[in-house]
């Protein structure tokens, strides 16, 4: 199916495009329940191109439960999408977000047979603005998800199955102007980007008590112990256990990615004129958040207080885990969280480990500690 649509942004701004309307095939019995479609959304005067409507069926006989941050809703908080523009990928520019494991209020149930329905704003999380022909897919990885008979919604290899549309495709005649029209995602209001700060040893601080300046202070030097640490385990060439449980199996390709990575941290978390910047503005039960074309403000939460501050999930840990993200250091994504999925997506998807922050995290970390 196509259409024409013209919609007005900001006065001036106009989106014109013929639309392909991409609905996923209903799963084989045994693997994925949840079935995908998605569609432009238009028709109100809310609805400007840019917002797309995803349609999510559990087309199984039982509950489904799915985190919460897995499934869309009507502001961004977790990268979803993958999106791009005449086949180059556009940057996801919304919140990434470590979360501890997940409580039962995390969780949302899907009935056998229920579906929903949500509106996206992409241009709230992507650069929509230039002229040409995207390419959107809603892929969200499903960990921790589960049907009412206990089965966990992973694959043959012990890896989260994935929520995924097929591919849709718009062409969009748009204006610098589109961009402009961006909705404050409801992550942001929980901690908004600090401008100035107070610089102590280094390091600015943002919305920060004396007390948490000092803590967070305690665990930018931890975190720099860590990186330093993981750089020399990699400059030395060293292939043990901790490199193998991390990220997989070697090869010389992905080990010289590793130690790339590392050794841009590295620099990252040593810079001292007042470029790292943490800010204590988020009252949200997640450890911490960063936007990844935002280097180097780290917004630091609940979880983040309450964590020690080295070993496994620590103070120290976390900082290595949101440097990680920021495009310009190595713009890691969230596959999977946790010590129990990144070992298994080490020994699964050893390139999807060199992609996921808590690898990156507990490398650092060493906890257990392993040769």
């Amino acid at each position: 199916m196509k259409f024409r649509l013209t919609h007005a942004l900001s006065g001036s701004a106009v989106l014109v495009g013929a639309i392909a309307a991409a609905t996923a095939t209903p799963p084989a019995a045994g693997s994925n329940p949840l079935r995908v479609s998605m569609v432009a959304a238009a028709g109100s005067a809310a609805d400007f191109l840019g917002a797309v409507e995803i349609t999510i069926t559990n087309t199984s006989n039982q509950t489904v439960r799915v985190p919460r941050w897995a499934l869309p809703s009507d502001f961004v908080e977790s990268k979803l999408f993958r999106v791009s523009l005449d086949g180059a990928e556009i940057d996801y520019q919304g919140p990434m977000i470590k979360r501890p494991l997940p409580q039962a209020a995390d969780f949302e149930i899907l009935r056998a047979g229920e579906t929903r329905r949500t509106v996206v704003d992409l241009s709230a999380a992507y650069d929509l603005s230039r002229t040409g022909q995207y390419t959107v897919t809603f892929a969200s990885p499903l960990q921790f998800a589960s049907m009412s008979d206990g089965r966990m919604l992973r694959t043959a290899k012990g890896l989260p199955m994935l929520a995924q549309s097929a591919p849709l495709t718009l062409w969009v005649d748009g204006s610098d102007q589109l961009g402009a029209a961006k909705a404050d995602d409801g992550t942001a209001r929980k901690g908004k980007p600090g401008s100035g700060g107070t610089v102590v040893n280094g390091v600015s601080y943002v919305g920060c008590t004396t007390t948490q300046t000092g803590t967070a202070g305690d665990a930018v030097v931890a975190a720099r112990g860590y990186s330093e640490n993981a750089k020399g385990y990699l400059n030395a060439g060293t292939v043990g256990s901790r490199y193998t449980t991390w990220f997989g199996a070697y090869t010389s390709a992905r080990y010289a990615t590793a130690q790339q990575h590392f050794v841009d941290i590295d620099a990252a978390m040593d810079l001292n004129a007042g470029q790292i910047k943490i800010n204590c503005g988020c009252n949200q039960n997640y450890y911490a958040y960063v936007y990844p074309t935002r280097p180097y403000e780290i917004f630091v939460c609940r979880a983040f207080w309450s964590a020690p501050l080295t070993g496994t999930d620590s103070k120290a840990g976390t900082l290595i885990h949101e440097m990680s993200h920021f495009n310009v250091v190595a713009g890691t994504d969230d596959i999977v969280y946790g010590q129990t999925g990144a070992r298994n997506l080490a020994a699964s998807d050893p390139n999807g480990a060199l992609n996921n922050a808590d690898n990156h995290e507990y490398f650092a970390e060493n906890t257990p500690k392993l040769n």
